[in-house]
């Protein structure tokens, strides 16, 4: 199903420069003072960016002018420029298309539901688990994104939800890493990101970690490293069938860590943590759909991650022009749903969200790359 390759390194090529959001509070403290200013300006100015959600200088004011360009200029340097936004669902979602300082090209989608907006981050431009189905699998991986990157793409969407880019001023509560890339191959700078997404203001944007999902095909020593983090965001398993020979080709990793191994590592960070595992499962039309697979996967996690573990998260499949892939029919699903049920395990349907709008991860940066 699949010729490319699994790509674990990123090229070293390509990441921008130091930002406030690649450091740690005591790190900017020590480069505010490398640059001849007094540790509190580190305080200043993480207030601003983190709190005030602001990286323009003219919003500043309580920091000297000559010290605030200088300040500004080595540790807030511009990570991201917009390239094109695309909405749709009444206005309730919008896909963003950013160019990196390299000319890298990343995505996030910002949504807004009834309880909640959510940003759907990248976290690598491209990426290398190869997975046949997947826009951005079949695009190859280009490079990791630097933690500034992926906060930057956070606090931008929360600059646009509060200022009503969505129809009406909402709070950004949730966030994703289910855009571009597999996150635990970008494992330090993925975990800096998050721990900037979830620390208080000013050492961070103070969003809950209940709030945060981070997402992988699979990569159980990851996983685990993960679990001893002690973070508690929710993992949520990118499983896609419950069956090791379809998954091998469906989801190359299986031929590294196959589903047995994945799920243990699963139930490790759930039983760790205290938090549900999310299991993620893109329907397929005739190629995973079938009634004995959703009655495997239920046996499965029901047996190795016992049903108050698990949640099914069921994605209707968004194709991608000319794929071979495609959704399964609306009474397919939901019998999938029923037999997945039956067995104890909580399914629900993923709200399928930018069909319109190139939604399939990675499939506004093909259509735009040169």
């Amino acid at each position: 199903m699949t010729s490319l390759p699994l790509v674990f390194d990123a090229p070293r090529r390509g990441l921008p420069p130091r930002h406030l959001a690649d450091l740690s509070a005591d790190e900017r403290s020590a480069a505010v003072a490398t640059l001849g200013e007094r540790p509190f300006r580190a305080r200043q100015l993480s207030h601003h960016y983190f709190a005030r959600l602001t990286a323009d200088p003219a919003d500043m004011t309580d920091i000297p002018t000559v010290s605030r360009d200088r300040l500004v200029g080595e540790l807030l340097p511009p990570l991201l420029t917009t390239v094109r936004d695309i909405t749709c669902d009444d206005g309730t979602t919008r896909k963003t298309l950013w160019r990196a300082h390299d000319g890298t090209l990343l995505e996030s989608v910002l949504m807004r539901y009834p309880d909640r907006t959510t940003v759907c981050v990248s976290s690598q431009a491209g990426c290398g688990m190869a997975c046949p189905f997947c826009a951005t699998g079949q695009g190859g991986l280009r490079r990791n994104l630097s933690t500034g990157e992926i906060v930057e793409q956070v606090r931008q969407a929360a600059v646009s939800a509060r200022d009503g880019a969505l129809g009406e001023p909402t709070r950004l509560s949730n966030v994703v890493f289910m855009g571009m890339g597999e996150p635990l191959a970008n494992y330090k700078r993925v975990v800096d990101a998050v721990r900037r997404i979830t620390e208080p203001a000013p050492a961070g944007l103070g969003i809950s970690a209940r709030g945060v999902t981070v997402s992988t095909v699979g990569l159980v020593p990851a996983i685990d490293k993960l679990t001893a983090e002690g973070l508690a965001v929710t993992l949520a398993v990118s499983l896609h069938t419950p069956d090791d020979e379809l998954r091998d080709t469906l989801v190359p990793v299986n031929n590294r860590w196959k589903v047995a191994e994945v799920l243990a590592a699963a139930r490790r960070y759930a039983d760790a943590t205290g938090r549900r595992v999310s299991i993620e499962y893109a329907l397929i039309r005739d190629v995973n759909d079938q009634p004995w697979r959703a009655d495997l996967l239920g046996r499965m996690l029901r047996e190795q991650l016992t049903t108050r573990l698990v949640h099914v998260n069921l994605i209707p499949l968004n194709p991608t022009p000319g794929s071979e892939w495609d959704a399964s029919p609306l009474p397919v699903q939901e019998e999938f749903v029923a037999r997945v049920r039956a067995a104890g395990v909580a399914c629900t349907v993923r709200d399928t969200r930018g069909r319109e709008i190139a939604a399939a991860c990675g499939q506004l940066a093909a259509d735009s790359a040169p």
